[in-house]
Formats: C-alpha cells, sequence, structure tokens
C-alpha cells in the first residue's frame, strides 16, 4: 500500500476503530484517533457515561465493564467492541497528541466536527515537511452498525485512492465518483505537515 492513513472520531474507540480494525486487515498502514477532551463509552444512562482519559488501555475498560455491568455491557455492545479495540492497539490516542507519529498522506473522520477539529489542529502546527495531506469527512452515526458499514465504506475509498498513482492529480474525480456510487456527501480539505 502506497499512502499512510489516520481513521479519526471522537473517543478513537467506535467509527475510527471499526476502520482501523478493517484496513489493518487489508495490509492498510493505518492508525487511528480520536479528537475529544475525554473518552467516552455509554453508561447505565445518559447522565452516566464511563468516562476515561485517552491512553487509558482498552483492556483496563474491558475489565473494568465487565465488573460494572457485564449484561449491560454486552447486550449494548460495548464489551465486544472494547474486545476487537484489544486486538488491534493498546489504548485509544488523541489526534491533538500525536506529532510524535509522524505525517500521514490521508485522514478520514467520521464526523463534521471531529474533521473540522482536525482540518485546524493541522493548520495549526509548524508546517515544516511541506508535506500535503488529504483530509475527507464521511459522516457515520455513532452505532456498531453504522461504525461497521461506515468502515467498509472508507476501505473502499482508500482503495481508489490507494489505486492512483497521485491523489493530488484526480482527487475530484476520485470524490465525485464515489459520492455518485455510494450516494455519501464527502467533505474534504487539503492541509501540510
Amino acid at each position: 500500500m502506497k499512502f499512510r492513513y489516520a481513521m479519526v472520531c471522537s473517543s478513537n474507540q467506535n467509527r475510527s476503530m471499526e476502520a482501523h480494525a478493517l484496513l489493518k486487515r487489508q495490509g492498510f498502514d493505518v492508525s487511528s484517533y480520536g479528537t475529544g477532551s475525554h473518552v467516552k463509552l455509554p453508561g447505565p444512562s445518559l447522565r452516566e457515561p464511563n468516562v476515561y482519559e485517552f491512553a487509558t488501555p482498552y483492556k483496563q475498560m474491558l475489565d473494568e465493564l465487565r465488573r460494572k455491568h457485564p449484561e449491560l455491557y454486552k447486550r449494548n455492545g460495548i464489551l465486544p467492541m472494547l474486545k476487537r479495540n484489544v486486538a488491534v492497539k493498546l489504548a485509544p490516542q488523541r489526534w491533538q497528541d500525536n506529532a510524535a507519529d509522524g505525517s500521514f498522506d490521508v485522514v478520514i473522520t467520521f464526523e463534521e466536527k471531529v474533521f473540522d477539529m482536525v482540518v485546524e489542529d493541522l493548520h495549526n502546527r509548524d508546517q515544516v515537511l511541506k508535506k500535503c495531506v488529504l483530509i475527507i469527512n464521511l459522516e457515520v452515526k455513532d452505532n456498531h452498525e453504522e461504525a461497521a458499514a461506515g468502515a467498509r465504506l472508507a476501505l473502499d475509498l482508500c482503495q481508489e485512492l490507494d489505486a492512483t498513482e497521485s491523489w493530488e492529480d484526480s482527487i475530484d474525480d476520485i470524490l465525485n465518483g464515489f459520492e455518485k456510487q455510494h450516494r455519501r456527501k464527502l467533505l474534504y480539505s487539503i492541509s501540510y505537515y
């Protein structure tokens, strides 16, 4: 695979991790991140989410929620999601703290608010490499079914990008074709490292 990809959602739990897992299985050079201030997982009620710091290991979250209320978290899909995450990487990572991870060629976000945060963060960084990065928003609802569908769409998009010699020359055609084929509107921006 030619390009280095980043998948980004709010908490680096569901949408970005579903896409990360799928792209990793397909041999892509991929990482994933969240842009929120904390990692939030559903709790027993809307007013009682489970809140963690970024870098808290997925295994720790899994063990804690298993102890708290195993039936609830199995039924709502949180335990299976965390098991998948444990198999992909150690812990959720925050996009704004990822400079040491190096540069990416393509960043895919799954929510417009996240897209805006990634674009703003890249514009605020020192752009010393003068290396182009494509940021694309593929809007995906934050539930397990939509995350799985969104991951397949992200894979399709990454395969199309990877098939080009240089995405810079054909980005409009690629995105227009994707939008027509999948009936999904994409936002994109270009920034620099």
